[in-house]
């Protein structure tokens, strides 16, 4: 009988090979095959996906930060948990595909009273009983366990992705956050650089003051630019506080100080250009995407789950082993047992539920057709903007500089002719608050185009690989 169990249980398994799940097929790509902005033909076949976080930010200061961050970032902790409860999740429902065996080893003792004994007299009964074999598990000879099986697969894959996606965030995050905190030390620096000077005008515009050589007006304005220098200084101190405050949130651990910026923005070392492939190839490898696509495929498989619940389902329960009135014979010849009860249940009526599962399962497939489209569109706005911004950023930066540089002469040639008794005070003051400004504009300027960098590699998919 043994045997025969066996036999029956594999080609119950063997004919568990089909599903009723629709054939799945990826849809369109719902967007253009080029970017808007221009790219050159140089840097359309590959994309910065296929480059390491480490060959993008190649200061060692921030690359450190970034490990750092990989390491401590609690977002990201939790993203690699919820992959290993995805695992777990599909292991219990994988186990649904072969059946649980059992060995049940039991013993009853019991007595009748006189009364009730059909003997007249009172009777004690004892049966020891060993058996293994399994129960109620499902021929799925429609696909049902096995389109569930699929689901939970898809999920799986769908969670690994979005630990993909958490990472590459995480990533970009870190290193806009670390770049953020070096503008704004230079920030900081260019303020103090020009409080300082400032302060030294207004003593000299003091003692000319009190010697008579100029008047009340220009010290107060002199006095008016130094305090508006301390008060960006102030303000500067605390926007810097803050940056390191993001900063040690995003990381998750305290940065030490050999990590933090040193030297300014323009010291920050960054891969100055990034490769940019054609859409259908970097859209369709970017995390989220293929999280969304792998949610649509898991719905896809729900129909055939909701399909065949219009079918019959045949469960079998089997057993074999030994059975003895006492407990020393219970493995002597002569004693086994064995139970074969195979079932089949057919729904013949189940109120419409059947029917409204698998329309509800055809709507969640449709839903998720709609969200991986969704997702599709978001990834190509987001390097298009990324690549608009960097169309131009270079040239905004380069007009600053030139900005910069002129602002500094006129400011030179009008300390000149003020000295000279050529210009006004005001004249000197309006040229000075110019320069100040083009600076600050400058570092402004440096960090978009730095966070531009990181934009991109980000809207690309690049970061998510191995650590």
């Amino acid at each position: 009988m043994t045997r025969t169990l066996l036999s029956a249980l594999l080609a119950g398994v063997a004919l568990s090979a089909c599903t009723l799940a629709p054939p799945y097929e990826r849809p369109a790509l719902p967007i253009a095959q080029s970017w808007p902005t221009p790219v050159a033909a140089s840097a359309q076949g590959v994309s910065a996906d296929t480059l390491a976080w480490r060959e993008v930010f190649q200061d060692p200061r921030l690359q450190g930060v970034i490990e750092l961050a990989l390491a401590q970032n609690r977002d990201l902790r939790v993203a690699v948990l919820n992959i290993e409860r995805a695992r777990a999740q599909y292991g219990v429902q994988r186990a649904a595909l072969l059946p649980g065996i059992n060995g049940v080893v039991s013993g009853s003792k019991g007595r009748t009273p006189a009364a009730l004994s059909q003997t007249g007299a009172a009777v004690e009964t004892e049966q020891y009983s060993a058996t293994v074999g399994f129960s109620a598990y499902e021929l799925d000879l429609f696909g049902r366990v096995r389109s569930l099986n699929q689901a939970a697969l898809q999920n799986f894959f769908a969670t690994e992705e979005n630990r993909r996606a958490a990472q590459i965030s995480l990533i970009a995050e870190t290193a806009s956050t670390w770049l953020t905190l070096a503008a704004d030390e230079d920030q900081l620096q260019l303020s103090r650089d020009t409080l300082k000077s400032r302060v030294d005008a207004l003593d000299l515009t003091q003692k000319r003051f009190d010697a008579g050589a100029t008047s009340a007006l220009e010290l107060r304005q002199a006095q008016t630019l130094a305090e508006q220098s301390r008060t960006d200084v102030a303000a500067f101190e605390a926007q810097v506080g803050q940056d390191r405050n993001a900063l040690r949130l995003v990381v998750g651990a305290d940065i030490p100080a050999e990590l933090a910026p040193a030297g300014g923005l323009v010291t920050a070392q960054i891969l100055p250009d990034l490769p940019v492939g054609l859409p259908s190839d970097v859209l369709a490898r970017r995390p989220d995407v293929l999280s969304a696509e792998h949610v649509l495929q898991g719905q896809n498989a729900n129909i055939g789950a909701a399909r065949a619940a219009f079918f019959p389902r045949i469960s079998l329960t089997a057993a074999t082993g030994v059975a003895s009135p006492d407990l020393d014979g219970l493995f002597s010849s002569g004693g086994g047992t064995w139970s074969f009860a195979p079932q089949i249940s057919l729904p013949i009526f189940a109120g419409g539920a059947n029917v409204a599962n698998l329309k509800g399962a055809r709507a969640s497939r449709d839903i998720a057709v709609a969200q991986y489209e969704k997702a599709v569109q978001t990834a190509f706005r987001e390097v298009a903007d990324a690549l608009a911004v960097r169309a131009t950023v270079s040239d905004r930066v380069s007009a600053q500089e030139r900005l910069v540089a002129a602002a500094g002469d006129s400011q030179r040639l009008s300390r000149a002719r003020y000295d000279s008794g050529v210009d006004s005070y005001l004249t000197l003051l309006d040229a000075q608050r110019t320069y100040y400004a083009a600076q600050q504009s400058l570092i402004s300027a440096r960090l978009v185009r730095a966070n531009n960098l990181v934009t991109l590699y980000k809207a690309l998919g690049g970061g998510g690989g191995a650590v």
